[in-house]
């Protein structure tokens, strides 16, 4: 069984990562690309009047979506050191297949999502042949005995985790399947902590100065003389053929 303290040692060496992908994905950001990805129509019908308050809830929703993507990708390679540890396992090779696991003479081939509400019915299908390749390959390959295919969730629950073809392990038991611990689910979330206040403070004093910037630039160009957000310019910008 994995020890908590390989557990924060991994995550002290690798957690800074997403601090930095982080930190990168605000700093990219200018008010061009923010207003060209955002419904117009629907901070209008949301009454927003100041120019600063459109930019900060239009910049939140962007990190919202940043922050779980990069995220869930150490999450990822966190489940990956863990299964290795515990079992040996192997991050795969084959093409929709994240995780390559044997415990108990059973191969486990595994796909590693953040959470359970990851997809829509086509990616969800994408997942099922990549599963259904997979075990081809290996058939033919040689291998012997069960093999398992599983979508594991890195946190939330699912009631139901018979698919057919595939089993959906969230949370408590996807960090069990790949540790053998049924209290990981737990343990790990103390480790995530590591350095946080002061990575945080941080990305909140880039962030002001971003929100400023953005502001300076929304103002400049979607803002009248007597200082009203001008909602026509912002449509035609978002929307209008060019």
């Amino acid at each position: 069984m994995i020890k908590t303290d390989e557990i924060a040692h991994y995550v002290s060496e690798h957690i800074c990562e997403f601090h930095t992908k982080r930190l990168a994905s605000l700093r990219a950001q200018d008010i061009d690309k923010l207003l060209r990805r955002k419904n117009p129509y629907l901070f209008k019908s949301k009454n927003i009047l100041a120019a600063q308050e459109l930019v900060r809830t239009i910049l939140d929703a962007h990190l919202s979506s940043a922050e779980e993507t990069i995220f869930g990708d150490f999450l990822e390679r966190l489940a990956i050191f863990i299964a290795e540890k515990s079992f040996g396992g192997q991050k795969s090779t084959t093409e929709g297949i994240d995780l390559d696991l044997v415990r108990d003479n059973v191969r486990y081939i595994i796909s590693i999502k953040s959470g359970p509400n990851w997809g829509n019915s086509s990616q969800i299908a994408k997942m099922r042949d990549s599963f259904t390749k997979a075990k081809r390959i290996l058939r033919t390959s040689g291998g012997k005995g069960e093999i398992v295919a599983i979508n594991g969730c890195c946190y939330g629950r699912n009631n139901s985790p018979d698919k057919g073809d595939y089993l959906k392990l969230c949370g408590q038991r996807f960090w069990e399947l790949i540790s053998g611990d049924t209290e990981l689910y737990t343990r790990i979330i103390e480790p995530l902590g590591h350095q946080a206040k002061a990575r945080n403070d941080e990305f909140m004093a880039e962030y002001a100065k971003i929100i400023n910037n953005l502001t300076l630039g929304f103002i400049g160009k979607f803002c009248k003389p007597d200082g009203a957000i001008d909602w026509s310019r912002f449509v035609e910008y978002n929307s209008k053929e060019t």
